[in-house]
């Protein structure tokens, strides 16, 4: 991450003690901005640069990644939307966003939470049946939890990506041990670039386990989301993968009572992350989403 706002750090302390961490920056009404998997709060500082000048912006770190502190026993999604509650009640706000595994957190906290007046919800990768696979992602679980406890985070992630569905179609045609040398690769390269305080890819293997843990907790929960009174805004990418993210999208757009859609055409699932992030390519474009924000809040 290669920006150079100036960000305020601060803490709260969640319902069990566990400390969250956030940066903050801007001036304004409070948005709360959380990331997705394999992210940490620094993932979407352009995107909070785009608001910054009308919103005062919090990116917290969700638990087990960054400054925030571990994800203790017993995780599940309720600890992160008693997370969110806390950073909420300390920053009074109403307006927040997540992104893929932190979209279902905010999901579950517009539910729960009625300090949350509008949600942006971006491509959750929920289990919902008819479409997403079946069984998924218990086919594939152990094997990642077998490989992080061996410490073979570059099998990990290569599990999870696969998994996922999540990289270019070339991957598929890839045999293992190459992609996992590959990654090993990079993981080596970005450890001996790291500076203190960063996030690196070999230390977010390690939360692979708890974000899937939020999709088993959230199977079945559809119907729920008939009850979120919050306004909704859904956004998803046309070139996003897994391509079942979008039927997601539409099983939540028929359920939602008050909800708004708008899909990014040419982009995907990264689209709101950082531009000098190799993850999205050329397919990140956060001040494109924060228009669309903007206009949301507004």
């Amino acid at each position: 991450m290669n920006s150079t706002s100036t960000c305020t750090i601060g803490s709260v302390t969640s319902n069990d003690g566990t400390t969250i961490g956030y940066r903050q920056l801007g001036d304004g009404p409070a948005v709360v901005l959380l990331h997705g998997g394999m992210e940490s709060a620094v993932s979407h500082i352009e995107l909070a640069e785009a608001l910054a000048d009308t919103y005062t912006v919090y990116l917290p770190d969700r638990r087990g990644r960054g400054a925030s502190g571990p994800f203790g026993a017993g995780f599940g999604v309720q600890q992160e939307v008693e997370d969110v509650d806390a950073v909420l009640t300390k920053t009074g706000a109403h307006d927040v966003f997540g992104l893929s595994a932190g979209a279902i957190v905010m999901l579950e906290a517009a539910l729960a939470l009625p300090a949350i007046h509008k949600a942006v919800i971006f491509e959750p990768p929920l289990a919902v049946d008819g479409v997403v696979p079946r069984d998924w992602p218990e086919r594939w679980m152990p094997r990642l939890d077998r490989e992080i406890a061996q410490g073979n985070m570059a099998a990990a992630l290569v599990t999870g990506m696969l998994a996922a569905q999540i990289g270019p179609p070339i991957v598929n045609l890839m045999p293992r041990w190459l992609l996992e040398r590959l990654t090993k690769m990079m993981i080596a390269s970005e450890d001996q670039l790291a500076k203190p305080g960063d996030v690196t890819f070999g230390a977010l293997a390690r939360t692979l386990h708890y974000d899937v843990q939020l999709i088993l907790d959230t199977k079945g929960a559809l119907e729920r989301y008939r009850r979120i009174p919050a306004e909704v805004l859904l956004l998803g990418g046309s070139k996003s993968r897994p391509p079942w993210l979008r039927h997601v999208l539409d099983s939540l757009e028929k359920v939602l009572p008050r909800v708004r859609r708008v899909e990014f055409a040419g982009l995907g699932h990264g689209a709101s992350g950082n531009t000098d992030d190799p993850r999205n390519g050329s397919g990140a474009r956060p001040r494109l989403v924060a228009e669309e924000m903007r206009r949301f809040f507004a």
